[in-house]
């Protein structure tokens, strides 16, 4: 880490925005390996719990997401899923919904009560509300994301309010995969991005595929 921000006996508990993290992470030209990333983090202190959060396309044949969401969570993740939901917009083109962010803040509400420091793997500014909550309850919150993109994938008042901001590209080196992977990982498809409304292509694969 660039900077002592972990104590050795706190409390952690990681809430992934896997459709977040993934856009980041591809908008910096590397594929995460979550076998690393938890080894990071369970290093800095108690890592209590660690979620990832993903909406599914339940009606396809195959999945792409399906095995990544599979090795998760047979591999140290409690993964929280949800069907997407199909809709027209006002312009008669239809689309899909996976917004997990309902899911994603009331968890990190409930496990406020048991954690000193809840690490948020998102840029999504909607958070924001939710960081001044826990902080209110004695919790710090550390936010990892990236501003090396373009555009930045962190809003501004995250990063504002959060008490610590980790850059993903720093922490590249640590967690990036390799080919060489002595265990099977599955690859998302690259149409894994993070959006929360998204036409119906032909070929969509995944609820977070943008146009």
């Amino acid at each position: 880490m660039a900077r002592k921000i972990f104590y050795q006996q706190e409390r952690l508990a990681m809430f992934i925005d896997g459709a977040n993290l993934y856009a980041a992470a591809r908008s910096l030209g590397f594929d995460i390996d979550y076998k690393r990333l938890l080894e990071l983090f369970a290093a800095e202190g108690r890592l209590i719990r660690a979620f990832y959060y993903t909406a599914l396309v339940e009606d396809q044949e195959y999945s792409p997401i399906r095995p990544l969401v599979d090795w998760l969570d047979y591999n140290g993740y409690t993964m929280v899923t949800k069907p997407t939901k199909e809709f027209t917009d006002a312009s008669g083109r239809r689309k899909i919904k996976g917004n997990m962010d309902i899911e994603l803040a009331i968890d990190v509400m409930e496990m406020a009560e048991n954690v000193d420091h809840i690490l948020l793997f998102s840029g999504d500014g909607d958070f924001r509300r939710l960081v001044e909550a826990v902080q209110r309850k004695g919790v710090r919150v550390t936010v990892i994301s990236t501003v090396r993109s373009t555009p930045p994938m962190v809003a501004d008042e995250l990063r504002r309010q959060a008490d610590n901001f980790l850059e993903l590209q720093d922490l590249a080196p640590s967690i990036q995969r390799s080919h060489s992977n002595r265990y099977q990982q599955p690859t998302l498809p690259h149409e894994h991005a993070g959006s929360d409304d998204h036409p119906v292509q032909p070929d969509a694969h995944h609820p977070d595929q943008v146009e």
